[in-house]
């Protein structure tokens, strides 16, 4: 290699050296404060619902979705911090990302419309954390509620994850919403069978059920004449969380003493008639 190549080389590497050093520097200083960021960024989530979990009476589902703004807000801090890191006037960089807000607004109009449908959700609060619901047809137990969407658990503890536009756009069952909810069951007896015996049956097993209400009383009528059937329905009042239990239990223990009693309920039957005869 020419000596002038060389000197040139040695030129240039001396001109360039603080030039990297100071970048160098300067990179090794943004990584570090982006780690550290993040880090304290779900550091101060945990922190926030923890502080908000002191008060007793503060919402579960509001402990989550505050602590998630606070850990965005230190996100951004964050990011803000790197780019000053390398000089970049974050000043001005908030005008021009406010500017362009308003495009990028149109563009994730389902996204924003998750965190609106959310700060809805948190306002009026038409479910809490561990409650069953069913929205748009899904059913399941409340999880959490974060700014884009509501996870539900079902019964079969399957997890799902609904878009919170969907939760707030949709009709919402609440069936914990209430202390107390009214079990409906009707039993079918043959048209043969004693109708006011069978009422009397189901009237005495519903007394023996401590966990039935006695206000509003029980409910026990003939709900119609079906095809091969008297249908008798009951409807009685119990605590929610009973609900499943007394509705198993009531319908296991009035088809038992159906059967004592002689009472029988029909069950579709078909007569088959061969072309030949």
């Amino acid at each position: 290699m020419p000596e002038e190549w060389m000197q040139l080389i040695r030129d240039n590497a001396d001109a360039l050296m603080p030039l990297v050093v100071e970048h160098g520097l300067n990179l090794i200083g943004a990584v570090a404060i982006l780690i550290l960021g993040f880090w304290f960024a779900g550091r101060a989530r945990n922190w926030a619902v923890r502080a908000l979990g002191r008060m007793p009476r503060f919402d579960d589902m509001l402990k989550n979705f505050f602590g998630a703004i606070v850990r965005y807000l230190v996100i951004i801090v964050t990011v803000l911090a790197v780019l000053s890191q390398f000089g970049i006037e974050t000043t001005s960089l908030i005008a021009v990302l406010g500017a362009a807000g308003l495009a990028v607004g149109l563009a994730l109009q389902g996204t924003l419309s998750n965190v609106a449908a959310g700060v809805m959700l948190l306002i009026f609060r038409p479910f809490r954390i561990g409650q069953y619901v069913e929205v748009g047809g899904i059913a399941g137990t409340v999880k959490e509620l974060t700014l884009f969407t509501t996870e539900l658990n079902t019964p079969d503890n399957v997890q799902i994850i609904v878009p919170n536009s969907n939760v707030w756009g949709q009709a919402i069952r609440n069936y914990n919403a209430y202390s107390t909810r009214r079990v409906d069951i009707t039993f079918g007896i043959s048209y043969g069978d004693d109708i006011n015996k069978a009422m009397d049956i189901i009237k005495a097993e519903i007394e023996k059920d401590a966990r039935i209400l006695k206000d509003p009383e029980p409910f026990i009528a003939v709900l119609g004449l079906g095809e091969s059937s008297v249908d008798i329905v009951t409807r009685s009042w119990t605590a929610t969380g009973d609900y499943w239990p007394v509705k198993f239990d009531l319908t296991k223990a009035v088809k038992e003493e159906f059967d004592r009693g002689g009472i029988t309920i029909p069950f579709p039957s078909r007569t088959v008639y061969n072309a030949a005869d």
